[in-house]
């Protein structure tokens, strides 16, 4: 049986003191933890890349073979404002789609929802391989958002029935930091396929939605039987960490066993005005992230990289995030400081666009390593902006819900993003679209300390709320 002392030791802002804590406890606490991790983290990061690349890999088809004239854009006949729609409608569909598709999630149990979404979208992203006009492109690229749409909201859903507060923001990180990874992988993989532009009478980029798709549709069947639902059906837990893992979880995750959401549910989360104020800054993350995500090729290529080479130099901006993201992330959660770590590489990644806005559109070296840190700046803020999030709602549906709509809050944001590297401006260096994006990581800035404000000011004048819990940092 878990020991009686883990109730006590929780505080009244719902962490552990582990000042007086049992040892003994302590360490089996870790080890539960450490088994969830091998079991969840990879897979989920795994799924995640694999989900980045079938949705960026657009970004890639574009300039893939433009040399030659069999790029997506030539071979569809597609204008840049064509393309642009499409980008466009990918958005639209993700945030129509996210927050019906979180309910789904818990309604239908979560590895039976993403493998099906994984299926899909991998089918979809193969179709793409296909297209020959713009409606084509067009429509397939809205399903795929509308199936892609569920994934990232339902992952950060996901985790609060597993991990506590403190423990998420690494999680999240090291989730989202796959896309990163699929962003240098994106490249290379582009750059190899590029050599097989007209094998069996396909174009490379065609090629490239076909191989980058395939290892969707197969790893929806592992998923299907080894992403581990809840604790509480967990079959390789032991009945004693079962019942470890559910008083962990007591005060501050959401739990497998609650009922899906009901309208008092949700009305509590639509009447909570402070989460819209969250709600307002992950909008304004989103127009950097969906931006690098579809124009970093199109940005190396303005920094005087041509072809397939363009495509290659993709990958250090991405690979030096990836490192920033993970272990800003574990900084969030170990000094319980969220707000801040956000607030302070937002304003990091607002000054790499700055500076490649100011400088010399010939500065190439100079504004290529402004892209890597404003790329490092712009994905780091985003896992600790969500795991504060998750920390400050009450509820298991509500949480679902809250999660869901900040996501499709960014949806507009990510919109913002496909508009604002515009194709006339590569000589120029892309200005409209760094000026945009240094603006939007100081308003994330701000925000984050605004909120930060707010919750500390709260928390020194709580009365209790009955819940034994104060708002998170």
């Amino acid at each position: 049986m878990a020991d009686e002392k883990y109730t006590q030791d929780i505080e009244h802002n719902g962490e552990i003191s582990h000042e007086d804590s049992d040892p003994v406890l302590e360490t089996r606490e870790k080890a539960l933890v450490w088994k969830q991790d091998q079991r969840i983290v990879p897979l989920c990061a795994a799924i995640y890349l694999l989900c980045y690349l079938d949705r960026s890999n657009i970004g890639n088809a574009k300039l893939l073979n433009a040399d030659t004239g069999n790029d997506l854009l030539s071979e569809t006949h597609m204008t840049s404002y064509d393309y642009t729609i499409a980008l466009m409608v990918f958005l639209i569909a993700y945030a129509i789609f996210e927050v019906p598709s979180n309910y789904l999630l818990k309604k239908l149990r979560p590895s039976r929802w993403i493998a099906f979404l994984m299926l899909s979208w991998g089918a979809t992203s193969m179709g793409l391989g296909g297209a020959h006009n713009y409606a084509q492109v067009t429509g397939i690229r809205f399903l795929l958002g509308a199936v892609e749409a569920g994934l990232f909201p339902g992952f950060v859903y996901y985790l609060t029935f597993w991990y506590r507060n403190s423990e998420r923001s690494i999680r999240v990180a090291l989730i989202l930091a796959s896309a990163t990874l699929a962003g240098a992988f994106g490249g290379a993989i582009a750059y190899g396929v590029g050599h097989m532009n007209g094998a069996q009478g396909l174009s490379a980029w065609r090629w490239l939605f076909i191989i980058e798709g395939a290892p969707s549709c197969a790893s929806a069947i592992l998923v299907w039987f080894f992403l581990p639902d809840y604790p509480e059906t967990a079959s390789w837990l032991s009945t004693d960490e079962k019942e470890l893992a559910a008083y962990r979880l007591q005060t501050e995750g959401s739990h497998g066993s609650a009922s899906a959401m009901s309208w008092p549910d949700a009305k509590a989360v639509l009447a909570e005005w402070r989460l819209y104020a969250h709600y307002a800054v992950y909008f304004g993350i989103s127009t950097p992230f969906s931006s690098l995500s579809l124009f970093t090729p199109a940005i190396t290529a303005g920094l005087g990289y041509s072809n397939l080479r363009a495509q290659l130099m993709t990958v250090p901006p991405y690979a030096v995030a990836y490192v920033v993201t993970v272990v800003v992330a574990w900084s969030a959660d170990h000094f319980n400081s969220r707000g801040l770590h956000s607030a302070v590489f937002a304003f990091i990644g607002a000054m790499g666009f700055l500076a490649s806005a100011v400088l010399p559109a010939d500065a190439y070296l100079h504004r290529y390593g402004c892209l890597i840190v404003a790329a490092s700046g712009a994905f780091a803020c985003i896992p600790p902006l969500l795991g504060w999030l998750s920390s400050n709602l009450r509820s298991t549906a509500g949480a679902g819900l809250a999660i869901a709509l900040n996501v499709s809050f960014g949806a507009p944001g990510q919109i913002v993003g496909v508009w604002i590297y515009k194709s006339g401006e590569e000589e120029k260096g892309y200005p409209t679209g760094h000026w945009t994006n240094a603006g939007l990581l100081l308003f994330v800035t701000a925000g984050c300390i605004l909120l930060r404000v707010y919750y500390g000011w709260r928390n020194k004048r709580w009365n209790g709320d009955g819940s034994g819990k104060k708002f998170a940092y």
